[in-house]
Formats: structure tokens, C-alpha cells, sequence
């Protein structure tokens, strides 16, 4: 692989990873509600699915998507309903309570009603995420050359993954950085409500696009 497509594969992982979409919203909201530590789970199933869901798509899937409109129809329709309910939670999320710090443990009844999303909630996301779907498509079939498959393929996979974890990583810092400021439950509640619409909101693109 040639320095130039290295490095065009690198400034795409870079600007599709930190760029507005539902996984950044989604932390942006997690970082304020429950801090950095507790949203490292959500991180890395972020970028531990991207890569899973990019060498499957460079094995075969992104093909499968292409070749069957209908299949890419239902990965919208359920990746859609699914961000809605997503929405709905955010929205309604009760912020913990603010005498409990980052780093102590939640007391069981606030633990079960207001948690970050799980490592493997995280990766299951973004095989029902379109624009998951989308950048991975678009990856595989610009930078990766058929003649040498699955060379070419673990090294954009290897290096888009390496840059989507400090690139989602910021959308968390941000939200936690927001916790002081944002210490009235009323203000809390109305930014919940802002990251829901603004999850909704990136919808529209989302299901317009064909892969």
C-alpha cells in the first residue's frame, strides 16, 4: 500500500470517527451523565465493533449490502428504530446523584435505572448503525485493493481502528468536561433532551444514504 492511500485512508478514519454521527452523540451524553471511567466501556465497543464490522465488511458483507438493496433497507429500518429508542432513553435518563463521585459506586437502585451503555452493547450498536455501515463500505472499496485483499484490509482496518478510539474519545472528554457547568438537574435534563433530538436529527442523513 502506497504512502498516499495510507495516509487518505487515515484523514478518512479521522473525520468519519470525530465527526457529529449517533456514536458521538450517544458519548457526548455519556460522558456528562456518568463521567469518563464509567463510559470507557461504551468507548472501546465503539472502535472494537468499527473494527469488526469493517473486516466484515472487506470479507464479504459490504458486497452482500450492495448486491441486496432490501437487506440495506432493514439494516435502516431496525438501525433506526433502534436510535429512537436510544433517543428515548437519553431523553428521559435522571441524571445520578450528584453526591456520588466519578469514581464511587452508584447505589443499586440508581445503578439499575441509569447506566452507561455496556462494551458489548457498544459493539452489537454498530451492526445496526447506518452510518457505521456506510463508512465501512465506503472505506473498504476506496482503500482496499482486491489484488491484495486481505493485506490491504488489516492495515485500513488497523488504522482507522487505532484513530477512531482518541476520536470518539474527545466526544466523551467534552461531555464530562460539562459536568461542572451543568451541575442543575433542570439544565442537565434540557441537554439530555438537546443530545436526543440531535440523535434523531442524525438520522435523516443516515437513512437517505444507499451504501
Amino acid at each position: 500500500m502506497s504512502p498516499a492511500i495510507l495516509s487518505a485512508a487515515a484523514t478518512f478514519g479521522f473525520v468519519t470517527s470525530i465527526t457529529p454521527g449517533p456514536n458521538n452523540m450517544m458519548l457526548l451524553a455519556s460522558g456528562l451523565n456518568f463521567g469518563v471511567r464509567r463510559t470507557l466501556p461504551h468507548m472501546f465497543g465503539i472502535s472494537t465493533g468499527y473494527v469488526v464490522l469493517m473486516l466484515a465488511a472487506g470479507f464479504g458483507m459490504g458486497e452482500l449490502l450492495r448486491d441486496l438493496p432490501g437487506a440495506f433497507v432493514a439494516l435502516k429500518i431496525i438501525g433506526g428504530l433502534y436510535m429512537l429508542w436510544l433517543a428515548w432513553q437519553i431523553a428521559r435518563a435522571a441524571p445520578p446523584s450528584e453526591e456520588v463521585a466519578e469514581g464511587e459506586t452508584p447505589s443499586a437502585a440508581s445503578s439499575s435505572k441509569n447506566r452507561p451503555m455496556s462494551f458489548l452493547g457498544a459493539v452489537a450498536f454498530q451492526w445496526v448503525n447506518p452510518k457505521a455501515w456506510v463508512i465501512v463500505v465506503t472505506a473498504v472499496a476506496t482503500y482496499v485493493a482486491p489484488n491484495n485483499l486481505v493485506r490491504d484490509l488489516v492495515i485500513v482496518t488497523g488504522v482507522c481502528g487505532l484513530i477512531n478510539v482518541p476520536s470518539v474519545g474527545v466526544w466523551a472528554l467534552f461531555g464530562a468536561s460539562l459536568r461542572r457547568l451543568l451541575r442543575d438537574p433542570i439544565w442537565r435534563r434540557r441537554f439530555n433532551v438537546t443530545m436526543a433530538l440531535l440523535l434523531v436529527a442524525s438520522l435523516w442523513p443516515l437513512l437517505a444514504t444507499a451504501p
